[in-house]
């Protein structure tokens, strides 16, 4: 990455778009219009706005578990992916998309196994893994494809 230019960051809360130079990433930004932090070190859960927001507008690389309620895979693998968001949060959002509460984003993507992450980068998919992993899984894994 280079050092001195800047990324649209979405804010968890409000969506605004703020212009953040990467080398202050690491500095807890906030949100120009609501005050809010842009990385809270956990992941988000999206809909299809924040979707819209988070992933196809903003320039940071988005890991997406795409994932169920009732599916216990998904559940064990919840506080890996937590953990994992706390080892890649600021360079990489990682969210969750709840395929029974969002079934457009998980039919637009053929989500056919859950879970599945998605890495994106610009609204592109970069790589996809179906299956539950560990933390230290999905960081090499996410790391090796940006």
């Amino acid at each position: 990455m280079n050092e001195s230019a800047s990324l649209l960051i979405a804010c968890p809360a409000c969506r605004a778009l703020n212009r953040v130079p990467q080398a202050r990433l690491t500095e807890h930004p906030k949100c120009g219009k609501c005050g809010a932090a842009l990385f809270a070190g956990k992941p988000l859960a999206l809909d299809e706005p924040g979707f819209h927001a988070q992933v196809e507008r903003a320039g940071l690389p988005v890991l997406v578990d795409f994932w169920a309620p009732w599916c216990g895979p998904c559940r064990m693998m919840a506080p890996q992916f937590e953990a994992a968001a706390a080892q890649l949060e600021p360079q990489v959002r990682l969210a969750k998309v709840d395929t029974e509460a969002q079934p457009a984003l998980g039919a637009r993507f053929g989500i056919r196994s859950i879970p599945t992450l998605v890495l994106f980068r610009q609204g592109r998919e970069l790589a996809r893994q179906a299956g539950a992993m560990g933390a230290a899984d999905i960081v090499r894994w996410t790391r090796h494809y940006l």
